[in-house]
C-alpha cells in the first residue's frame, strides 16, 4: 500500500513539474533559513548555560547614584564576595575577576606576545564554573602567587607542542609566572575568553607593595565582577537588603547604594538590571524565521487547494472503486511527505553551502554538525511542524469530493475555500510588509547612528598607549608634527569613544544632604577640547597654567543634574582634587546611543599615557609609522598596538549592524517566498481562465487590459495586507525603537514607500504569468478547451 502511494506521489510531482517546482523551491529555501535563523537562536540562548551550577550562579552588581546620574556599577568592590560568603548562609561561595592593569608584554624564551587577555581570578573560578583544568590540579589551580593557568591555545602560541606545565612566562621583563594549569579553550558560547589567568592574591599583593590600600578593605575601588553561587533554593531577592547592610556597615556614606544579582544565562541577553540587553532582538528573529516557515507552508497550502478542482476526478475514481477517505487523505499526506523529504535534504545541503557566509555575516562560529543532536531537534521541530501546518488541510479537502458531483464536472470550489486562499494571501504579503517596514526603519536607525554628530571629531584619529614614551611626550609630539599628514597631537588617560571610569566621591556648593553625583572623569592636556573640536557653550578650557590642576570642564548634563545656574567660578570637588569650574563643554556622545547623554568631567593634569594622533587620512600610513618609531624608541621590544577611533566607535554597534544585515536578508528571503507562491497561483489562475482570455483577445481586449484582469484580484489583496500591517509594524518598530535613547521617528513616508514596493514586487511578480497568458494564440486555448 505504502509503495503504492510512493509511486503515485513521484508521478505527481514530475506530471507537475511548474508547480512541484515552485513548491519544492519554496519549502527548501524555507526550511534551510528557517533552520539557519533557529540554530543561531539556539546558541544565543545557550550562552553560559553549559555550567552544572548555572541556575545558582548570579552576577553581583551595584545601583547608585540620584537622578539622572543614577546607573548601574558594571563592576563592584572586592570586598563584598568574601564576606557575603563569610557572613550569609545563602551564599556557598564566591569567585572575583579583574583586569590586569600591571603587563602588557609577555615572553617565553625568545618569543614576545602583546596584549593578551589576562585577567586575576580567584581560585573558586575553576571550581563555581565548568573550566576543569585538563592538565594540573583543578583543586589548587595555582601553586603560588606567582602562578598562571592558560587555554589550551595560549599554549600552543606559546610552547608549540611542548608540555606547558612547569614553563615560565616573564610579564614585562619583571614577573616570572609559571604555568601550573591548562584549561580546554573557552566555548564560543560563554560570556568569558581569557587567554591567561593569574592569581587574585598576586593582584592585591602587588597593589599593597606599591602602596595602594588593600583591596580587601577597599570599598571605593569598584574594579572587580564579583560572581555568588547560591545555595539551592535561595531566592537572589533575598539577599539584596543583606549585602546592601554589609556594604554600609564599612561605607556609612553610601545610603543610596542597591544591590543587584543577575542570573549567570541573563549576562548575554540581558543588562545588570534585567532589562533588554539583546533579547528583543532574539525574540524578533524567532518571529522571522516561523514567518519563512509560515510563508512557505503558506505556499504549499495555497497553491494544493487552489489546484484540487484539476484532481476531482482522479479522486473520484478512487472513491468508486473502493478507496475509503482515510486512503485517501493517507495519499495526501504521503506526496506532501515526499516533497518535504526532497525540500529537506535539499535544505540540509543548502545549510552547509550558506554556513560559512552565515557565520561571517552573524559573527558566529556556528557548525551545522549532523552527529549533535540539538542539530536534529532543531531540524525535526522545523520539519515535522512545518509539514503538519502544510499537509492536515490540503488532504482533507481533497479527500472529500463527491464521487458523482465530481464526474458529472459539478464540483467548483466553495466560498469558504476561495476565502481561505485569500486569507493566506493576505497573511503572506501583510508579514512581507511589515519586513519591509522593519527593513526601512532598522536600515534608518543604522544610518543615523552612523551619521549624527557626537559633538566631538573622531575622524582619521588614531591612539595607543604610550608607556614610557609618556615620559618624553613634548619630544615625540614635537616630532610627529613634522611628519606629513600629522594635524594635531592630544593627550588623556582614558578614551573618549567609551568613557568607562565612574567616580561618586563629589562635592560642590549647594549639594543636598542625600544627593549623590555619579560622574565620568577624564584627564586630559591643554589641547585636547580643540584637537577634537568640542563646543565650550560656557568659560574657558585648559591653558597649561598651574592653576589648571585644581580647575574643572563640566558638560552640559553634569551641570544640569548638580543644579548649578551659573556654574562658572563655583566650588566643585572630586575625589582628593578641591577646585573650581572654569568651563561647560557641549554634550557629547561617549557612550552607545541606547543609552542618554551622562554626566562628565573633564580635570587637567600632566600625567596622561593615552595618545591621539589627527591624520589627513590620505598620509595615515606615514603617520603610524612614525609613531611606531617614536614608540620603539621608549619601549624597546613592547609590542606596538593601536586603534582608529572610527572603528572602536564601529565596535560599539557592531552586533546591531551585523542583526540589522541579517534581517535585511531575511526580510528578502521571506518576499521572495512569498512571490513564489504568487507566481504560482497566478500561473494556475491564468490555466483555468484560458478560454475566457481567448474569448476576450478575439473580441478584442488588449494585452495591457488581460493583464489587469488577472492581476486585479491580487492586488487587492496585496492592498489589504498593506492595510493590517501598516499598524502592527508601527508598533513593533516603535517597541524596537525605545531601546535607543537617540532616535529617528517613523514618518509617514515609511509606510507609502513600503506599500509601493509591495504593490509593485507583487504586480511584477503576477505580471510575469498574465503577460504570457495574454500573449498566447487564443485560436489554440479555444480549440483545447
Amino acid at each position: 500500500m505504502l509503495k503504492n502511494y510512493l509511486k503515485t506521489a513521484w508521478r505527481n510531482l514530475l506530471k507537475n513539474k511548474f508547480y512541484s517546482i515552485i513548491n519544492i523551491v519554496g519549502l527548501t529555501v524555507g526550511l534551510a533559513i528557517g533552520i539557519l535563523i533557529l540554530l543561531w537562536v539556539q546558541n544565543e540562548l545557550s550562552f553560559d548555560s553549559f555550567h552544572k551550577k548555572t541556575p545558582n550562579i548570579y552576577r553581583m552588581a551595584i545601583f547608585g547614584g540620584t537622578g539622572a546620574s543614577r546607573q548601574i556599577w558594571r563592576q563592584d568592590v572586592a570586598p563584598m564576595g568574601p564576606l557575603a560568603k563569610q557572613q550569609l548562609t545563602g551564599v556557598k561561595d564566591q569567585v572575583r575577576i579583574t583586569g590586569n592593569e600591571f603587563f602588557s608584554m609577555f615572553r617565553y624564551q625568545d618569543k614576545v606576545f602583546g596584549n593578551e587577555n589576562v585577567v586575576f581570578a580567584d581560585p573558586s573560578f575553576f571550581s563555581i564554573f565548568d573550566f576543569p583544568l585538563v592538565q594540573g590540579n583543578t583543586a589548587k589551580p595555582f601553586a603560588n602567587d606567582n602562578s598562571v593557568v592558560i587555554t589550551k591555545k595560549t599554549a600552543k602560541k606559546y610552547f608549540g607542542n611542548e608540555n606547558p606545565i612547569g614553563k615560565v612566562i616573564v610579564a614585562d621583563d619583571k614577573a616570572n609566572f609559571t604555568v601550573s594549569g591548562v584549561i580546554n579553550d573557552f566555548p564560543d558560547n560563554s560570556s568569558f575568553n581569557m587567554g591567561l589567568i593569574m592569581p587574585m592574591s598576586y593582584h592585591t599583593n602587588k597593589l599593597l607593595a606599591e602602596g595602594e590600600k588593600d583591596v580587601n578593605n577597599d570599598f571605593s575601588n569598584f574594579g572587580y565582577e564579583t560572581y555568588v553561587l547560591l545555595n539551592p533554593g535561595i531566592a537572589p531577592e533575598s539577599l539584596k537588603t543583606k549585602l546592601f547592610n554589609i556594604h554600609i556597615s564599612h561605607k556609612k556614606e553610601d545610603t543610596d547604594v542597591e544591590y543587584l544579582l543577575l542570573p549567570l544565562t541573563k549576562m548575554h541577553l540581558y543588562h545588570l538590571d534585567g532589562s533588554d540587553g539583546g533579547i528583543s532582538t532574539v525574540r524578533i528573529f524567532i518571529v522571522i524565521a516561523l514567518l519563512i516557515l509560515v510563508i512557505a507552508c503558506i505556499n504549499y497550502v495555497n497553491l494544493s487547494t487552489a489546484r484540487s478542482m484539476l484532481r476531482s476526478k482522479e479522486i473520484s475514481m478512487r472513491k468508486i472503486i473502493g478507496a475509503a477517505k482515510s486512503h485517501l487523505f493517507l495519499q495526501f499526506i504521503v506526496e506532501t511527505a515526499l516533497l518535504f523529504l526532497i525540500a529537506a535534504g535539499l535544505a540540509i545541503l543548502l545549510i552547509y553551502a550558506l554556513m560559512p557566509a552565515f557565520n561571517e555575516l552573524s559573527g558566529k562560529q556556528l557548525v551545522f554538525n549532523l552527529n549533535d543532536y540539538h542539530i536534529w531537534i532543531v531540524i525535526l521541530a522545523t520539519i515535522s511542524g512545518t509539514l503538519i501546518v502544510s499537509s492536515i488541510y490540503p488532504a482533507l479537502l481533497l479527500s472529500s469530493f463527491e464521487p458523482l458531483k465530481a464526474l458529472k464536472g459539478k464540483v467548483s470550489a466553495g466560498m469558504g475555500d476561495v476565502t481561505f486562499r485569500k486569507i493566506l494571501v493576505v497573511t503572506q504579503f501583510t508579514f512581507s510588509v511589515i519586513l519591509i517596514i522593519g527593513t526601512i526603519v532598522i536600515t534608518g536607525q543604522l544610518n543615523y547612528i552612523r551619521s549624527k554628530q557626537l559633538g566631538y571629531d573622531k575622524s582619521h584619529v588614531l591612539a595607543f598607549w604610550m608607556r614610557d614614551m609618556a615620559k618624553h611626550y613634548d619630544a615625540v609630539k614635537a616630532e610627529l608634527l613634522k611628519q606629513p599628514g600629522v594635524l594635531g597631537v592630544t593627550r588623556s588617560n582614558s578614551n573618549i569613544v567609551s568613557l568607562g571610569g565612574l567616580s561618586g566621591d563629589t562635592d560642590w556648593d549647594g549639594k543636598a544632604a542625600n544627593q549623590t553625583f555619579i560622574v565620568h572623569p577624564m584627564a586630559i592636556d591643554k589641547d585636547f577640547m580643540s584637537f577634537f573640536k568640542m563646543k565650550l557653550v560656557q568659560g574657558a578650557g585648559f591653558t597649561g597654567a598651574v592653576a589648571d590642576s585644581i580647575h574643572f570642564i563640566l558638560n552640559e548634563a553634569a551641570v544640569k543634574e548638580i543644579g548649578l545656574k551659573n556654574p562658572i567660578g563655583k566650588r566643585f570637588r572630586m575625589r582628593k582634587i578641591s577646585g573650581t569650574i572654569i568651563g561647560v563643554v557641549k554634550d557629547f556622545h561617549f557612550a552607545s546611543m541606547r543609552e542618554k547623554i551622562s554626566p562628565a568631567i573633564f580635570y587637567y593634569t600632566q600625567d596622561l599615557n593615552s595618545i591621539y594622533i589627527k591624520t589627513d587620512g590620505r598620509n595615515a600610513q606615514k603617520a603610524i609609522n612614525a609613531a611606531q618609531d617614536q614608540f620603539k624608541q621608549y619601549n624597546g621590544q613592547y609590542p606596538f598596538d593601536y586603534t582608529f577611533l572610527d572603528d572602536i566607535f564601529n565596535n560599539l554597534y557592531k552586533g546591531e549592524q551585523r542583526e540589522g544585515t541579517l534581517f535585511n536578508y531575511f526580510a528578502g528571503i521571506a518576499i521572495m517566498i512569498s512571490c513564489l507562491g504568487l507566481l504560482g497561483l497566478a500561473a494556475f489562475t491564468a490555466q483555468v481562465r484560458t478560454r475566457e482570455i481567448g474569448v476576450r483577445k478575439v473580441l478584442g481586449a488588449s494585452v495591457s487590459e488581460i493583464i489587469g484582469l488577472l492581476a486585479k484580484d491580487f492586488i487587492k489583496l496585496v492592498l489589504i495586507a498593506i492595510a493590517i500591517a501598516i499598524p502592527a509594524a508601527w508598533f513593533t518598530m516603535n517597541k524596537w525603537l525605545e531601546d535607543f535613547a537617540y532616535r529617528i521617528s517613523i514618518g509617514w513616508y515609511v509606510f507609502v514607500l513600503a506599500g509601493l514596493m509591495a504593490i509593485l514586487i507583487a504586480f511584477i511578480t503576477i505580471s510575469f504569468q498574465s503577460v504570457k497568458a495574454a500573449l498566447a494564440n487564443p485560436v489554440k486555448s479555444l480549440r483545447s478547451e
